[in-house]
């Protein structure tokens, strides 16, 4: 029988409940358990996938296509065997999408429908179906205490956490201790309304977590425990972590967080097996190398935008001792006159997806330089698409050559709509979720893989245009890779070249801190040797396959 651990949050947004739903799927999985995420958004879009990355952050996509919260992204690095799927995010929008598609079918019978039972019905619903039959269900409530919008959410936490019985359902509470700089005192008062609107809709958390950027002394967390009514022991200190957010679930199991989630629920405590976490650890605080990457974006402002990309980056410095810094470019802002200035001084290059024709020439810019000057490259969906429009301009002299994305009328456009896979007309749809792979022999991807065939995700319309690619190949791009069912090209590379890997999915999405994609592990160890710098002795075992 699956356990229920909802974590809600108060104060201020962004406190970080994501990581720490991850952080806690990662210790139960240490006791041998079985963990599912899910995340409930009371936003009215009914998925992230049409939202800016500026307001969302990222668009994260599961293996089964579903267009997600980036939060699930924290969720699948954390654990080593969760999986998550459509039904491991939810929004109101998909909930009343949901039920007025009901409504118009008939199914209420001429009953009137409200948010009192339906609604709260149709959230219950989906909770249990994203708990998939694992032991444990962490499921993510965004947004804070108090939001108007989340109302209809806490009141089915609450109606859930009636239904299943205490041993079976428990709420972790993560709330803001804010730190007052002229009086030299840690606030508790934000904490205590935060738990009192919890109170107010029949909610009492078994856990509080409580982010500061100080020590909390026990008088403050005796003074949290009278006020928000929550055993002494159960008040959970969570500051800014030094190095790295891998480190949070070190804080979490130092305090205890699993031993009082396990006896909360009636769960056996088995102890811990964290070997790969803790080793993990110890690479992640003892760097022996520094690397460089150039990430060239449309969204740089905003860090989460390329959540993952960052993710997977720093991944495969983990895995080559080494650490590594981001420098943010600005595709707008890259043209043949800075791109020495804004690019110089990298050790690697990597160009992530996108939509839309702003910054694309920026983007094509800094395939130019990358290949030229001889410098690491990784290509994400829209970087590969860039690749191949740089490769067919200045290699075959193509100076027209553009994707149909951006040019409708050009002479040459190697990257076009193409047929879906019912050979309809051209747009039907996005490819969405995973896709197989076949690796071409003797190329980098399938030395970096070291499998035959790969299941990767992808989020995009356009594809490399097959009507050119005899000439292209002529030419030295190779093609690293294909969909077997559709001979779509799905990795182009170069072989004259350092590292040079161009792929139509995202790769970023199947990396994990103690499993880092192949493809980003082989562009550190190559930013590596182009700084002068040898590989870690492990970077250069056998590779780990990322997946048939």
């Amino acid at each position: 029988m699956t356990k229920y651990i909802f974590v809600t949050g108060g104060v201020l947004s962004s406190l970080g409940k994501g990581l720490t739903s991850a952080s806690i799927g990662l210790l139960l999985e240490g006791h041998g358990y079985t963990v599912q995420h899910q995340k409930l958004d009371p936003y009215l879009n009914v998925d992230p996938g049409t939202m800016s990355p500026f307001q969302h952050g990222e668009v994260y996509v599961t293996e089964d296509g579903a267009e997600t919260d980036l939060d699930l992204g924290h969720y699948e690095r954390f654990t080593e065997n969760a999986v998550l799927t459509k039904d491991s995010n939810y929004t109101s929008g998909k909930i009343y999408a949901h039920i007025i598609a009901k409504e118009r079918r008939g199914d209420y019978l001429g009953r009137t429908v409200q948010v009192i039972p339906h609604v709260t019905d149709a959230i219950k619903e989906a909770v249990r179906a994203g708990a998939g039959g694992a032991d444990f269900l962490i499921c993510e409530l965004g947004g804070t205490v108090g939001d108007i919008e989340g109302l209809p959410f806490l009141e089915a936490i609450r109606q859930f956490l009636l239904e299943e019985g205490r041993v079976n359902a428990m709420v972790a509470h993560l709330t803001y201790i804010p730190y007052l700089h002229t009086s030299e005192e840690l606030k508790t008062k934000p904490s205590q309304h935060s738990v009192m609107k919890l109170r107010e809709i029949g909610i009492l958390p078994d856990l509080l977590i409580c982010r500061t950027e100080r020590p909390l002394p026990d008088e403050v967390k005796s003074k949290l425990s009278l006020f928000c009514n929550v055993a002494p022991e159960h008040v959970i200190e969570e500051q800014d972590v030094p190095v790295s957010i891998y480190e949070l679930p070190q804080m979490l199991i130092e305090q205890g967080v699993d031993r009082a989630i396990l006896e909360r629920l009636d769960k056996p405590v088995r102890g811990l097996a964290l070997e790969k976490y803790y080793a993990l650890l110890e690479r992640i605080r003892n760097p022996k190398a520094h690397v460089e990457v150039a990430l060239v974006g449309k969204y740089v402002e905003l860090g989460d935008a390329y959540k993952s990309v960052n993710e997977a980056l720093v991944h495969g410095g983990f895995h080559a001792e080494a650490k590594v810094r981001i420098r943010r470019v600005s595709a707008e802002k890259l043209n043949p006159e800075t791109v020495g200035e804004l690019l110089g001084g990298v050790h690697a290059i990597i160009v992530p997806g996108g939509f839309g024709k702003r910054g694309i020439e920026g983007k094509i810019e800094a395939v130019r330089w990358a290949r030229e000057q001889r410098v690491p490259f990784l290509g994400l969906c829209l970087g590969m698409q860039c690749a191949v429009i740089e490769y067919a301009r200045n290699v075959l002299g193509w100076e027209q050559a553009n994707s149909t994305e951006f040019d409708q009328d050009t002479d040459y456009p190697v990257i076009d709509l193409m047929p879906d896979q019912e050979g309809l007309e051209k747009g039907g749809t996005m490819r969405l979720g995973g896709y197989r792979c076949a690796l071409r022999a003797d190329t980098i991807s399938r030395k970096a893989d070291g499998v035959e065939r790969v299941s990767e995700r992808h989020r995009h319309r356009y594809e490399f245009n097959n009507k050119f690619r005899t000439e292209l190949v002529a030419a030295g791009l190779v093609v690293g890779g294909t969909n077997p069912e559709r001979d779509l090209v799905e990795i182009v590379e170069l072989h004259d070249h350092p590292y040079f890997v161009a792929v139509q999915f995202h790769p970023e999405f199947k990396s994990k801190p103690t499993r880092p994609h192949p493809l980003f592990r082989e562009l550190i160890a190559a930013a590596l040797e182009h700084k002068g710098l040898p590989s870690s002795a492990e970077s250069t075992s056998p590779a780990e396959p990322s997946g048939a």
